[in-house]
């Protein structure tokens, strides 16, 4: 029995020490800038950028948005954009411009840590930024019929709302070349060259949240292929906490099962961060056929950039609005 116990105490040590050492060296390097995600900002006219607005987030937190009015006295409701993994609300002035162009009243965040919202690369805790969405609803007061918009990882995100209890604060949800997830078919390794991912560090900590230990939930688990300059004022890495919030969640077929209001997904043909040809199989594989649109000659950048991937925005949320011509806010209800 005694040598028993001992063997216990031993395999318990050995676990510690092999967590101990993942958590320490088993985080994300740096991974050399891409180009392709880089350079094509450079060429966006940034001059008529909004200034910055903000909300009060539950916690007390100042979150910070840009507000493009509808050109239309009208108006044909909302769009929100949430951006990609590091970027800001500037990522997405192009098709910002676009949507309220169209008769959208659109709003551009920037999601917790990112930009001016909190702490670069950290959030308190997994399930915060689904709170911030939330209190950015009841603090704006959408026009209705509203809708979600996602790019990338901001895609991902925006199909983790979408499939959560509080998705019928959107009439709609459109996902831009969403990360699904690394283990979903659309992921190229690496995410194209995109993304550095501490493997070792993540399951580790993992293994921990298990237990109900957070401890380590702030350490850095994914580093972005930014240049230097950009890396400046974008988020150069994710902690632990945001990056597991900032995606689908980890069943992301349950996750898109769950998926209730309209949803579409947009994806351009030239995608060099995930494989534009395996998104409809992998809703329809999960139980949910929603609509994939993939848009010919068109990259990862350039779908939020390309005014025929603007337009083809636009055309796929008068769609989903046409769809429901009788949408009311269901916020009373919520």
């Amino acid at each position: 029995m005694k040598r028993f116990f001992i063997s216990i105490l031993v395999a318990a040590a050995v676990l510690v020490a092999i967590t101990g050492l993942a958590i320490a060296i088993g985080g994300p390097s740096k991974p050399s800038a891409m180009p392709s995600i880089n350079d094509p900002f450079e060429s966006v006219n940034f001059s008529d950028l909004p200034k910055i607005s903000q909300f009060m987030a539950r916690d007390g937190t100042q979150l910070a948005f840009r507000y493009y009015p509808s050109t239309d006295v009208a108006g044909k409701g909302s769009v929100v954009l949430v951006h990609g993994s590091s970027a800001t609300s500037s990522s997405m002035h192009v098709m910002a411009k676009g949507f309220a162009a169209a008769g959208y009243a659109t709003y551009a965040l920037d999601i917790r840590g990112h930009g001016q919202s909190g702490v670069k690369g950290h959030i308190a805790y997994l399930g915060q930024l689904e709170d911030d969405i939330e209190d950015f609803v009841h603090a704006i007061k959408l026009a209705q019929p509203s809708t979600l918009v996602g790019f990338s990882s901001g895609g991902g995100f925006v199909l983790r709302f979408a499939g959560s209890s509080k998705q019928k604060l959107f009439s709609n949800y459109l996902l831009l070349t969403p990360f699904i997830s690394q283990d979903a078919p659309t992921s190229r390794p690496g995410s194209g060259g995109w993304a550095s991912v501490g493997v070792p560090r993540i399951i580790a900590i993992s293994v921990l949240n298990g237990f109900r230990i957070h401890a380590f939930d702030d350490l850095p688990v994914i580093r972005y292929a930014l240049t230097d300059e950009n890396a400046k004022f974008l988020t150069s890495e994710y902690s632990f906490a945001l990056a597991q919030d900032f995606r689908p969640e980890r069943d992301y077929q349950a996750n898109i099962r769950a998926v209730r209001q309209p949803l579409r997904v947009l994806v351009g043909q030239n995608d060099e961060v995930f494989f534009a040809d395996k998104f409809a199989s992998v809703f329809k594989g999960a139980g949910n056929d929603f609509p994939v649109t993939i848009l010919p000659g068109i990259g990862h950048i350039s779908l939020i950039l390309n005014p025929v991937a603007v337009q083809a925005a636009v055309n796929t949320v008068e769609d989903m609005d046409h769809e429901r011509p009788n949408q009311v806010s269901s916020l009373a209800n919520i």
